[in-house]
């Protein structure tokens, strides 16, 4: 009896053992497609916070803007205490000023009115921002910057210049061309907007004088 039974057992343990092997080689299989598919995702930068800054740049560009007409030609920006630029801040016309010519070229003709009025809010919210700034440095602009939804890869040029600290702002979105140019020097602290290239590498065109 013991040896009839001996040759069962050795069958039946190495059908076990080709189980267990089969198990583990589907474990791996599934493990490795996981991994490569988890790969893929993060190279796409659908995973993880790779997606993030834009999301949140393009949330905060509608924010901005949703009190702005969508399309047509530019129009006065909206009023209101949301528009106000700090004490001082208000430019005081010369008091030999002459009447003013009609633009031909600038953000007053060459931007889509969602962008000239958006423009005009940019100029206030970032000008407020800066204007307390004591000792601007690169480093401190480009963390208000930061703080205010400007994404990095949207902050360009910022260096220092004598005594304040220049920028540029690529807010091109949908289809526009509205950038900023800015000057951080505290109470003298001067944001303009400006029309960048349709297409292509950032840079700062047209400023509105």
């Amino acid at each position: 009896m013991r040896g009839s039974s001996e040759p069962v057992a050795t069958a039946a343990h190495t059908l076990r053992r080709s189980r267990m092997t089969l198990v583990s080689a589907v474990v791996a299989a599934v493990g490795l497609a996981a991994c490569g598919t988890e790969s893929a995702r993060t190279e796409a930068g659908l995973d993880g916070a790779g997606d993030r800054p834009g999301t949140a740049f393009s949330k905060m560009l509608d924010e901005v803007a949703q009190t702005c007409p969508a399309e047509g030609p530019p129009q006065t920006p909206p009023s209101g205490p949301a528009n106000t630029l700090p004490s001082g801040a208000q430019e005081t016309p010369p008091s030999d000023a002459i009447e003013p010519i009609a633009p031909t070229a600038g953000p007053e003709v060459e931007l889509n009115a969602r962008d000239w009025c958006a423009g005009h809010l940019h100029e206030e919210r970032v000008t407020r921002a800066l204007w307390d700034l004591k000792n601007p440095s690169p480093t401190a602009v480009g963390t208000v910057l930061n703080d205010l939804g400007y994404t990095d890869e949207r902050i360009h040029g910022l260096r220092r210049s004598g005594t304040a600290i220049r920028f540029s702002l690529d807010l091109r979105d949908r289809g526009g061309r509205l950038c900023m140019a800015g000057s951080a020097a505290g109470t003298r602290t001067v944001v303009d907007m400006c029309v960048a290239p349709a297409t292509g590498p950032f840079k700062p065109g047209h400023r509105r004088r």
